[in-house]
């Protein structure tokens, strides 16, 4: 086998399996694990990989993801390249389906079955503490803002720590939304996720400025914990449970005043 990974949480996932050996291509956003990745060829990014370097590496399988890649390229990729796998997880029950098929396709179930069984240990830990509901408007993008649906992989794991999207259930998976400093849609937390769009400390206190406003609660969070599949999902349903203990203290000690949780 010789594997390309369009997808970065997905070549953590094949390096995470003991595939490292297979692999022979990536794209610059795949940077985990950094070590194991260093001499791995890379073609490009995950909207704009080069068809012509994935030819030439002369692949397999090449994975890729509905949401991460274009479907034209990936189109083209299909005349040479003898099995794409495409993958597209939307609950979080669908990231352990996907590490079972990984492990099935790629002939590593053992290694498969054991990431299985700590993501099924994460989601117990997490149903036995029954948060609960928490409405938060989810930002992924500024210039234009843009939050995240409903029936999104991120929307999925954030309401697993009882972290509810507002974004209704008839708005698009990714919409536009109106200044969150003005209008943040009867949200008790604005989340400012770390990717695809940075954001960083200076933006939560812009905000929470700009807002004049008792409510909501401006805060941080991990984009890498909240939006990769694979085992980093699993590792950020654990991140979760922890950043749901810290919103409950900071809404506990500043509701109203703005905050950051970590």
């Amino acid at each position: 086998m010789r594997i390309v990974s369009l997808v970065p949480s997905l070549t953590e996932l094949l390096c995470q399996l003991g595939l490292r050996d297979r692999l022979v291509g990536r794209t610059g956003f795949c940077i985990h694990p950094r070590q194991a990745l260093r001499d791995v060829p890379r073609v490009g990014g995950t909207k704009d990989f080069d068809v012509e370097r994935v030819r030439a590496l002369a692949p397999t399988h090449v994975v890729v993801n509905v949401d991460e890649n274009e479907k034209p390229l990936v189109d083209r990729l299909a005349g040479f390249v003898p099995e794409i796998v495409v993958t597209h997880p939307i609950t979080v029950d669908d990231n352990l389906a996907l590490i079972e098929s990984f492990g099935e396709r790629f002939g590593v179930r053992e290694a498969a079955r054991r990431h299985v069984e700590r993501q099924r240990e994460a989601m117990h830990r997490l149903r036995t503490r029954r948060f609960a509901t928490v409405d938060v408007l989810y930002l992924i993008w500024k210039d234009p803002w843009m939050s995240i649906g409903r029936e999104t992989f991120v929307a999925h794991m954030l309401a697993a720590a009882g972290l509810r999207s507002v974004v209704a259930h008839e708005q698009p998976r990714y919409p536009v939304v109106d200044d969150p400093s003005v209008d943040a849609r009867g949200a008790r937390i604005v989340l400012l996720s770390s990717e695809p769009y940075r954001f960083l400390e200076r933006h939560r206190t812009a905000l929470q400025r700009s807002s004049g406003r008792a409510s909501p609660m401006f805060a941080t969070i991990d984009g890498e914990m909240t939006s990769w599949y694979g085992t980093r999902a699993i590792d950020g349903l654990h991140y979760l449970l922890g950043y749901r203990d810290a919103i409950e203290r900071a809404l506990d000690d500043g509701e109203g005043q703005g905050g950051e949780a970590q």
